[in-house]
């Protein structure tokens, strides 16, 4: 018997932001110095585009845009436009070229409310949380700002915007994820308590904050630790999208750019190890990670090899230190893994464990399943259980973000 796929909770989307966005939610003082957009000739930031990819992608997207004016970001000196795979929705495969794209040429979906719901029905997908796109995965862009009571102003504007209008105009079907100020673990512990106060589940963070230049999480000095005590006391669950440590693996400096993203998993790899040596699960009973982007199927070899080192006893001095169980002994209830396109970690979700596994669409970037997410599902999902696939698809997306089984009828 086939299963049924009901209503997807797609735990991983992104929105790009509306262009107007810190004009509308920024105090009056700092709207002239906020983040703003800009129309202007794509030639303007040419020389500011590192990645290969890009710079041989200026006449394919000349053609495919046929204007020679597009949409920049502008943020003290940062110049910054929303690339086509960023914002890829209805797009045909030909127009997907590396280079950015105009919000006029963008689908509604991506950044208006009442247009994201109808992408949603059309997707079969019930509710969406979503990452940002200017601000970066985690809030790097702020992060990186050299005015931080600008940035503040900014990190909590985007808030305010996140929780107010974009889930607050949803009726409860966009599920709020909130920045926090990177550089200050104590206004970020005020940041998610502000937040959980009205009722938001979901804070962005690095997979590897030390390759952003902070702390790592174990630093000696615990300086994470009010952030952290912060998502315990509250059940707000840590996100890491792939790619919020700014870097992704490279073999080589002359790989092709598909190396890097065929690799893009390894840094959520990494950041598992992070976590399950670091004690935080012990000194934080309630603490949640959640794996955004990255993928399953590489989960078993890793707490296998975590478990044999275990039991090895090597350098039992430093384990004692942290943890004292087997590091496997810590995923259920503190770590969850996100999917698509993982046919493998499908296979061996009883290793990992099926009440961690959420399920995502990844609405509106070129890698998305959007607008067959449902045909998807049940080509991957259609031979599971039922109840394996009520728990991936819906079930443990409601537990870990502590939503209500169902949405008002529209």
């Amino acid at each position: 018997m086939t299963a049924t796929i009901p209503p997807i909770i797609s735990v991983d989307d992104h929105i790009v932001e509306p262009p107007d966005l810190w004009q509308r939610w920024l105090p009056q003082r700092f709207r002239g110095r906020g983040p703003r957009v800009v129309p202007g000739p794509w030639e303007m930031v040419s020389e500011a585009v590192t990645p290969r990819a890009f710079k041989s992608g200026w006449t394919a997207f000349r053609v495919a845009l046929e204007g020679p004016v597009t949409d920049w970001w502008v943020y003290e000196d940062l110049r910054t436009g929303t690339l086509i795979g960023n914002a890829a929705a209805g797009l045909a495969p030909e127009q997907i070229v590396p280079g950015p794209i105009r919000y006029q040429d963008m689908r509604p979906g991506c950044y208006d409310v009442k247009a994201r719901l109808a992408d949603m029905d059309r997707n079969h997908v019930e509710r969406s949380l979503c990452f940002p796109t200017f601000p970066r995965f985690c809030g790097q862009t702020f992060l990186n700002a050299r005015d931080k009571e600008l940035a503040l102003a900014c990190v909590k504007a985007y808030n305010d915007f996140m929780v107010d209008e974009w889930a607050g105009e949803s009726a409860g079907r966009l599920i709020p994820l909130c920045l926090i100020p990177l550089w200050d673990p104590s206004l970020a512990a005020a940041e998610v308590r502000r937040n959980a106060a009205r009722g938001v589940r979901a804070v962005a963070f690095s997979e590897l904050p030390s390759a952003l230049g902070l702390p790592s999480i174990h630093d000696a000095d615990r300086h994470w630790d009010p952030l952290f005590a912060a998502c315990d006391e509250t059940g707000t669950v840590i996100c890491m999208h792939i790619g919020s440590a700014s870097q992704v693996p490279i073999t080589s400096l002359d790989a092709p750019t598909h190396v890097q993203i065929a690799l893009t998993s390894i840094n959520s790899q990494m950041s598992l190890v992070d976590w399950l040596l670091s004690g935080l699960f012990v000194r934080f009973p309630g603490l949640k990670v959640a794996y955004s982007e990255g993928q399953v199927g590489w989960m078993p070899y890793q707490l296998e090899r975590l478990d044999a080192l275990w039991r090895k006893g090597t350098y039992r001095d430093e384990w004692d230190l942290a943890i004292t169980e087997p590091p496997s002994h810590y995923v259920p209830g503190h770590v969850w893994g996100c999917v698509f396109e993982d046919d493998f970690g499908l296979s061996v979700r009883d290793v990992i464990g099926v009440d961690v596994i959420t399920f995502e669409t990844d609405y509106p970037h070129q890698d998305s399943t959007w607008p067959d997410s449902l045909r998807y599902a049940e080509k991957v999902l259609g031979h599971l259980p039922q109840g394996d696939v009520d728990k991936i698809v819906r079930d443990n997306a409601i537990r870990l973000f502590d939503l209500p089984s169902t949405v008002p009828r529209r």
